[in-house]
């Protein structure tokens, strides 16, 4: 059945605007996401099929590769999926309240161990401290594993330098689940420490995450 032969009150667009969001199933929710359904089933059904053979958490980390491997969905709802969930991801790591003291190395393991932990490729975030170790700005900043994307220190510090910051914290996970540092990340972290004591910014800290520990360039 189309979705436009369900009655008008059961349409997830139309739920929406007249219910409010609160009160649409995950199903519905990615429904009008992917706006359209494939020939034999709906988008409503497609959703569910989804949601069936993932949970929600598990979709937001599927690669690319693997949507399109799924029934229904082409490249453009794949991307269309990869597009939410990173909105949600880089929303997530913005907080309203900015002023947030770190002390240690667990206080932003529990920041980020939870969506870091399962990704299928290297994320590599930078936190950026005022001079009481307050955090003021969180940003991604690379995907992909060290040796392929061009980890520069420009583009470390220059947002750094545009928030006067004091100093930073790197965050990235390694997808085989060993937070052990490899050879790129030993000399990664000895470059940025360089150049960092040039321009007066402190490197306090470069994290690894694993799949269930980490590693601390500080501890």
């Amino acid at each position: 059945m189309k979705i436009l032969s369900l009655p008008e009150n059961e349409r997830p667009i139309e739920r929406l605007l007249n219910q409010g969001v609160q009160s649409l199933s995950n199903a519905e929710l990615l429904a009008i996401i992917l706006r359209t359904g494939s020939k034999n089933v709906n988008v409503i059904d497609l959703a569910r099929n989804l949601l069936n053979e993932f949970n929600l958490k598990k979709i937001s980390n599927l690669s690319y590769s693997r949507l399109i491997k799924q029934k229904g969905i082409g490249k453009v709802k794949a991307s269309q999926l990869i597009a939410c969930f990173e909105l949600a991801e880089r929303l997530s790591t913005f907080s309203e309240n900015k002023l947030i003291k770190v002390t240690c190395a667990n206080d932003l393991i529990q920041r980020y161990f939870s969506k870091m932990n399962n990704l299928d490729r290297e994320h590599f975030f930078a936190v950026y401290l005022d001079s009481r170790q307050k955090i003021i700005k969180e940003e991604l900043l690379f995907i992909g594993s060290l040796n392929e994307s061009v980890v520069h220190p420009r583009e470390i510090f220059k947002p750094a330098i545009a928030e006067s910051a004091a100093a930073i914290i790197l965050l990235h996970n390694h997808p085989s689940g060993n937070p052990e540092p490899s050879e790129e990340d030993l000399r990664v972290t000895k470059e940025l420490t360089e150049v960092g004591k040039l321009l007066g910014i402190e490197l306090l800290d470069h994290i690894i995450i694993g799949n269930k520990s980490y590693y601390s360039f500080n501890e």
